[in-house]
């Protein structure tokens, strides 16, 4: 003879209202998880090394880079990522070698009055071992509708050719430091709207000379720089649902 619901409910009353605690809980935490990344807005930054050329360098190591964002009225900036090496003046006995990333150096490292560098993070924060694998990807939080500039500045050391030799036999001078043809500052600007996407651009060669950084128009000089990333991706996403989300927000 079967059972009534009161019978069952009677017998097993305290585990069933566990089990409905348990699945109000678990509900709960998915919608407050869910809900949490509306009204939120990433800039996805995602990168492709070309291996074959970093492989035909002189030190077949990955290249030196670092990814910041620029508010174009304010000239605000935050570095979104920047290698360990450069970020923590790790060059083997040299605390900088602003000759790898000179732009980079000269915003965040410098004393350049054009721009207002944001701190709320540590450089520990940002920084990271230099990616070896094939995709490079790195996100970081900003007010949804803002409007950015995104830089990239990346340079292999070791990429040498005729115009930038490893020695001059010509004016007998040594590439002190092995970087090899200039770093490259490559540009995108990106309105934080999700679902726009950008390729940035080669909006530069950026050279260190006499202790300062200079900035000039890329030309024939460069050869297999160029192709080192050979493919950039900018995304603006919605974060994926967390229950613990560390990300930090840009504001402007």
């Amino acid at each position: 003879m079967s059972r009534s619901f009161k019978e069952i409910y009677a017998r097993y009353k305290f585990g069933i209202i566990v089990l409905c605690c348990i699945l109000v809980l678990l509900l709960s935490i998915a919608f407050i998880t869910v809900y949490s990344t509306f009204g939120r807005t990433l800039i996805e930054f995602k990168i492709h090394q070309n291996k074959e050329i970093i492989r035909l360098s002189s030190f077949a190591e990955p290249p030196q880079f670092a990814i910041w964002l620029e508010d174009p009225e304010s000239h605000r900036v935050k570095t979104v990522f920047v290698t360990s090496r450069v970020g923590k003046g790790d060059w083997e006995g040299k605390a900088n070698v602003p000759v790898a990333l000179p732009k980079w150096f000269e915003i965040f490292r410098g004393e350049n009055s054009a721009y207002e560098v944001v701190e709320d993070e540590a450089f520990s924060a940002v920084t990271g071992a230099t990616p070896k694998d094939d995709y490079f990807t790195v996100r970081v939080e900003v007010k949804p509708g803002s409007t950015w500039n995104c830089w990239i500045e990346m340079n292999l050391a070791g990429d040498f050719n005729d115009s930038y030799p490893e020695f001059n036999r010509e004016t007998l001078e040594e590439d002190e430091f092995s970087c090899g043809q200039p770093a490259l500052l490559f540009k995108a600007t990106v309105n934080a709207v999700e679902g726009v996407k950008a390729v940035p651009v080669l909006e530069a060669q950026s050279v260190w000379a006499d202790g300062h950084n200079s900035v000039v128009p890329a030309d024939g000089t460069i050869t297999t720089a160029i192709r080192v990333f050979d493919d950039m991706q900018i995304t603006v996403v919605r974060p994926k649902p967390k229950l613990i989300d560390k990300t930090k927000i840009s504001e402007q």
